[in-house]
């Protein structure tokens, strides 16, 4: 007699059994989602705030460069411009050479493309001590015709040559620029001393190697006035900037923080469903 073959007993579904979406909607769940949420987002602020002070200025770094001092006192003729100098508002006395006047192009002023005149100072010197030079960027002309016009008047001022207080930003010099194939090979395009001392007439002694933006307050006004020149644009230089690398640490950390408080949420209901569901089964096997 042939043994009798039984199915195996199937075990019966849980008609009720909720899903992970169903549970995460509950009241309990939605309300602790909330506060993972503010949670969350006060972290991201942290974060926010931590980034915001990791590019900071130096208040070390910050100094007065508005008002005016000597040239003297901030560089030496012969001698690289220092962070310091670069960018401060200087004071200098001294003559302008009317033979050693000329053209930078292209410079922009307010926005528009167009050319410096440019001139050399010899700096009035100390009795016994040799005369520098500083080549002083003395005004901006919509095209180069029209600063070649005012270069040529410039040089018939009368007086020019006189001994006179200037004020004007003291700049550190340019990259030089190479002039194209098609251009003569004296033409400037960049604030460059040591080349501007090839072209001039008279060095009788050493030469500043950055230059001075002229203002337009006493010698410099009556010398725009007097060729129609504009004043040139003196922006002060801005603070230097640090970026501090421990506050972006503790940025990235505060919004890893942000992202592991919605996690937790999602992990602790999950768990929850999933606690549920394996009751379920438990009851169900139970109850075959």
């Amino acid at each position: 007699m042939s043994p009798t073959l039984h199915a195996p007993a199937r075990r019966p579904e849980y008609l009720g059994e909720p899903t992970l979406g169903q549970v995460m909607r509950r009241p309990r769940w939605i309300l602790a989602l909330l506060f993972a949420l503010l949670v969350a987002a006060v972290f991201a602020w942290l974060g926010q705030w931590q980034m915001d002070n990791a590019i900071r200025t130096d208040a070390q770094q910050v100094i007065d460069t508005e008002t005016p001092r000597p040239l003297s006192e901030l560089a030496e003729a012969g001698s690289g411009v220092t962070d310091v100098a670069a960018g401060m508002v200087v004071r200098v006395s001294g003559a302008f050479v009317p033979e050693d006047l000329e053209i930078v192009t292209p410079r922009e002023n307010d926005g528009e493309t167009g050319a410096w005149v440019v001139g050399h100072l010899a700096v009035a010197a100390d009795p016994g001590t040799p005369e520098t030079g500083l080549a002083v960027a003395i005004g901006w002309a919509p095209g180069v015709a029209e600063a070649e016009a005012a270069a040529d008047e410039l040089a018939r001022v009368s007086g020019l040559g006189d001994v006179r207080d200037l004020e004007g930003r003291f700049m550190p010099p340019e990259g030089p620029v190479v002039p194209r194939a098609d251009e003569a090979p004296q033409v400037m395009h960049a604030m460059v001393p040591a080349q501007l001392v090839n072209s001039w007439q008279r060095v009788p002694g050493p030469v500043h190697s950055g230059y001075l933006v002229l203002h337009p307050a006493d010698g410099g006004a009556e010398l725009l006035a007097a060729v129609g020149l504009d004043a040139i644009d003196s922006v002060p230089p801005e603070p230097a900037e640090s970026v501090n690398w421990l506050n972006v640490f503790y940025a990235v950390e505060w919004i890893v923080f942000a992202a592991f408080a919605i996690f937790l949420w999602y992990r602790l209901a999950r768990d929850a469903w999933e606690k549920e569901h394996e009751l379920q089964l438990l009851r169900a096997a139970e109850g075959e």
